[in-house]
């Protein structure tokens, strides 16, 4: 991926508006093909890290769902993506702690 279009989407995926995070993540989906092993795993942690802050229940989704994607290149391990251990899963919905767990497991 070209540097511009990098930084443009870690922009967007640290914007203050959850529906951008929320496309943003969707995005990070859409070019798994285009990204070096950096950008993969800087992607991830970024979206890790927006994660951890997320109120967002569907924005919180799509950032899971992208970091999932990303591992799923071999440039991503658990421990691009370990500030995800922040979260506080008593405070999210079920199904979006077992993602959580199941990427901290993978």
């Amino acid at each position: 991926m070209k540097i511009r279009n990098f930084i443009d989407m870690a922009r967007k995926i640290l914007d203050r508006e959850s529906a951008v995070r929320e496309r943003a993540a969707d995005e990070v989906t859409d070019h798994l093909s285009t990204y070096s092993p950096a950008q993969a795993s800087s992607l991830a942690t970024l979206l890790a890290a927006a994660a951890v802050l997320e109120k967002e229940n569907s924005a919180l989704e799509a950032e899971l769902h992208a970091i999932l994607e990303l591992m799923s290149t071999g440039h991503v391990g658990v421990n691009h993506v370990a500030e995800l251990r922040e979260i506080q899963l008593e405070e999210i919905p079920a199904d979006l702690r077992e993602y959580v767990n199941d990427l901290l497991e993978n």
